[in-house]
């Protein structure tokens, strides 16, 4: 404020000019004056008006003006659309085919119907997903009954990599599952890498199984471990690829523990049924069908079985076809979170006779 002699008509006027500046800085949060109005902007009531009553009066209309205009601009801005950190945008991604089993590809956001615990939700944020980044982790069983289809699983893992990595944009880890899990390749894009690490993939020795080492199958252990400590980390798409039997005997971790970790961080369990029929002859194993399609279907992905009509190189395409094929949608819910649940979700297509794919639900946290 610039300097006037204290105590003056003047310095009030300034004091006021100085304050209006402020309320504009700060958004016109405080628009209405709340101390007294100074006794420069107070309206002269006498019948003899003089010069400078002239000036008051127009002082004070001059102030009066500027709160009306406050006002209107403040109520403008305050409703003006804006996000903060507090918002929680869900994002989920969704795959829709005919009931042919056609892939969609020409959807719009006003195509999609997205109901939150049955609740009509607005969708703010829509993409295809077809060139954003991705990361994938290749989840392989290694147990003994995996043995005979080790090398069909190899193989096959080698020329899906080939194909669906594209190198400084997607990320892909390998992850072998026995009677524990370990990750034999952390997250890279290099395709030497990766495939130096699956040249290494293979079921116990001999001397291991002597040794106590990989004599079991903890399918749901391996699901929790990568997601909790691979995914749970990373941001843009994101999908596990599990080629397995679906038998497990041996995890800490159940069924649903599986499926919620995969849940809590956004993955995409995509499951692939490649079983040696006569891995249980003596050991009465029994059927992982229903187990993969579950964790796959609750998390928004696709089930395979490995089969005469359908080999495993025809079913990596389908799932690389799938992962370019995508849809990705973002909404604020509309009751804000109170505490840390599951809330069920519901997407649909506004056409009839589309399939849409996509996670069952979402976990809602602050």
């Amino acid at each position: 404020m610039p300097d006037v002699p204290p105590g003056t008509k003047l310095q009030k006027l300034a004091y006021q000019t100085a304050r209006f500046r402020a309320q504009l800085h700060n958004g016109f949060r405080a628009a209405t004056v709340r101390e007294p109005v100074p006794e420069l902007l107070q309206p002269d009531t006498g019948s003899h008006q003089t010069p400078g009553a002239l000036r008051s009066r127009r002082q004070f209309l001059l102030a009066a003006a500027a709160l009306a205009a406050a006002g209107p601009l403040a109520r403008a801005q305050q409703q003006e659309p804006t996000f903060s950190t507090d918002v929680n945008v869900v994002n989920l991604l969704a795959g829709v085919r005919t009931k042919r089993g056609d892939i969609v590809r020409d959807l719009t956001k006003d195509d999609f119907v997205l109901l939150e615990n049955g609740r009509p939700q607005t969708i703010r944020y829509f993409s295809r997903e077809s060139d954003l980044p991705l990361t994938l982790g290749l989840m392989v069983d290694t147990s003994m009954s995996q043995a005979r289809v080790m090398e069909a699983e190899r193989a096959a893992s080698f020329r899906f990599l080939d194909h669906v990595l594209r190198e400084n944009k997607d990320q892909v880890f390998i992850m072998a599952f026995d009677l524990a899990a370990f990750v034999r390749q952390p997250l890279t894009s290099s395709r030497k890498e990766l495939d130096d690490a699956l040249s290494m993939v293979d079921t116990p020795t001999r001397k291991e199984l002597e040794a106590g080492i990989g004599d079991g199958t903890s399918l749901y252990d391996a699901i929790v471990k990568a997601s909790n400590e691979v995914m749970l980390k990373q941001k843009n798409r994101k999908a596990l690829i599990l080629l397995t039997d679906g038998v497990d005997n041996t995890s800490e971790s159940t069924l649903a523990d599986a499926v919620e970790a995969a849940l809590r961080t956004e993955t995409l369990v995509y499951s692939i049924l490649f079983s040696d029929p006569g891995a249980y002859m003596f050991g009465g194993g029994h059927d992982g069908r229903g187990v993969l399609m579950r964790i796959s279907s609750q998390t928004g992905a696709s089930f395979f079985e490995v089969s005469k009509k359908q080999g495993i190189d025809q079913i990596f395409d389908a799932i690389q076809d799938e992962l370019r094929s995508q849809y990705s949608l973002g909404f604020v819910p509309d009751r804000p979170v109170e505490y840390p649940e599951f809330r069920k979700l519901q997407l649909t297509t506004r056409q009839k006779g589309l399939i849409v794919q996509t996670r069952e639900r979402y976990w809602a946290h602050r």
